[in-house]
């Protein structure tokens, strides 16, 4: 039987759901080529925001416009509380939806690595990728140049070989970052140790933003979450 964790974030008004992520993998490794990724642990992760001040301060953005913000809440699992904090930035999907709806191409997808990016020279500002994200708030209008703007994995960092800003400064070491396809990476190793999920798999995306660390319950009742989060199996 599937299992399927649904949460409606607070700070938004979408639902989202996290779902098992092993297919998904799967695909992509048959490529056999670099495919840039990010784990979360969820369990590692202690709220600090670091990896919110780090991003913006690397990539220049005002203070009230993130490409990567941490949301929290609590959850009663077998009678017993558990406090989470909870990562979002763009998901770097295999199919993003985002990339056919620009009638520019500022958004596109690199071969090289699989990143997601908007080239602010030729955005035209007409937002039409926001609206076609499923992950609501990932992507925003950067108010300094009139155009999309997201989380792009600090392409001109990892381009270098380099981490991103918010692995870089994670506190607790909740953030991984590396090749999906190297067998040797610590990002490969995790999710073939864990059970990673992703965020609206059913939508067919196939993000490469994974979360593991989730408290597990084997039993197959409904659960309320507080903070207006909603947890369903």
């Amino acid at each position: 039987m599937q299992r399927r964790e649904i949460f409606k974030l607070a700070a938004t008004a979408s639902t989202l759901a996290l779902v098992p992520a092993i297919s998904a993998i799967s695909k992509v490794r048959k490529e056999n080529k670099k495919y840039l990724i990010m784990v979360i642990d969820l369990s590692k992760c202690n709220g600090c925001k670091a990896c919110t001040i780090s991003c913006g301060v690397e990539n220049g953005n005002s203070a009230y416009e993130h490409r990567t913000e941490v949301h929290q809440s609590s959850i009663n699992l077998s009678n017993k509380q558990y406090v989470f904090n909870f990562p979002m930035l763009c998901n770097q999907c295999e199919e993003p939806s985002c990339v056919s709806v620009c009638p520019t191409n500022a958004t596109y997808k690199r071969q090289e690595d699989g990143i997601i990016v908007v080239d602010s020279k030729t955005c035209i500002g007409c937002n039409y990728c926001i609206k076609a994200c499923p992950y609501e708030g990932v992507r925003f209008e950067n108010t300094q140049t009139d155009t999309v703007d997201k989380c792009n994995f600090c392409v001109h960092r990892t381009s270098k070989g380099m981490l991103p800003a918010c692995v870089e400064t994670c506190i607790g070491e909740a953030r991984e970052f590396g090749d999906l396809n190297d067998k040797n990476s610590k990002v490969s190793k995790l999710l073939d140790n864990s059970y990673p999920m992703v965020l609206q798999a059913h939508i067919g995306t196939k993000p490469n933003v994974f979360y593991i660390g989730l408290p597990q319950d084997k039993s197959n009742q409904r659960y309320s979450l507080h903070n207006n989060i909603q947890w369903q199996r």
